[in-house]
């Protein structure tokens, strides 16, 4: 059986009482015919927050990290995060090699910070400022919150793998309002 897609559009009803309404129609469209950009473009549409995750390279003894907008809670009974990395992704390997990792929840005055880390290559933590968590893993200044995390389990899935992290300890760390990720631009919540 093929999978099915659907596309909205736009069509003038009549109501009971005579009244005419706009209403989406949908119509279906085989999921093969879906383009990357296209997709990209419509879960664009669900806000995210942005978090950073960051680590001490146990190679070189440097705080290193990564952003990104994939973050979720998945259990409390353990208390268990997860995230997303692409497979092409540089820093997830340097990451993945730490005992411990921090994810660090940011705020909206972050968002140099959050393209700084979403950079390949360079020293992503040049100008930085943080602190280290109990286990050392780097907190970032300005961060609304932050998990230590040990890494659970990873799936694969498509281009990407589902990293699925046990907490072992937390805080709130600032006041703020959050960074958002919407439509391809960061922002804040304005609330």
């Amino acid at each position: 059986m093929a999978e099915t897609a659907y596309a909205t559009s736009r069509s003038d009803h009549r109501t009971a009482n005579g009244s005419r309404e706009k209403r989406h129609l949908m119509t279906a469209a085989p999921v093969s015919e879906l383009d990357g950009s296209r997709f990209r473009s419509v879960l664009g549409h669900f806000a995210t927050g942005v978090v950073a995750i960051t680590a001490i390279d146990p190679e070189t003894g440097k705080p290193t990290g990564m952003a990104a907008n994939s973050f979720t809670s998945v259990s409390l009974e353990p208390a268990l995060v997860a995230f997303c990395v692409a497979h092409t992704s540089t820093t997830w390997p340097l990451l993945r090699a730490a005992d411990r990792l921090c994810i660090n929840m940011l705020s909206e005055p972050q968002i140099a910070v959050c393209k700084q880390l979403a950079v390949k290559g360079g020293d992503k933590f040049a100008g930085v400022d943080w602190s280290q968590s109990p286990a050392g893993t780097p907190v970032l200044t300005g961060a609304l919150a932050w998990l230590e995390c040990s890494i659970e389990a990873e799936h694969l899935a498509g281009d990407h793998v589902i990293i699925v992290a046990r907490v072992h300890s937390l805080d709130i760390h600032d006041e703020g309002e959050p960074l958002v990720f919407y439509q391809g631009r960061y922002g804040r919540f304005d609330g």
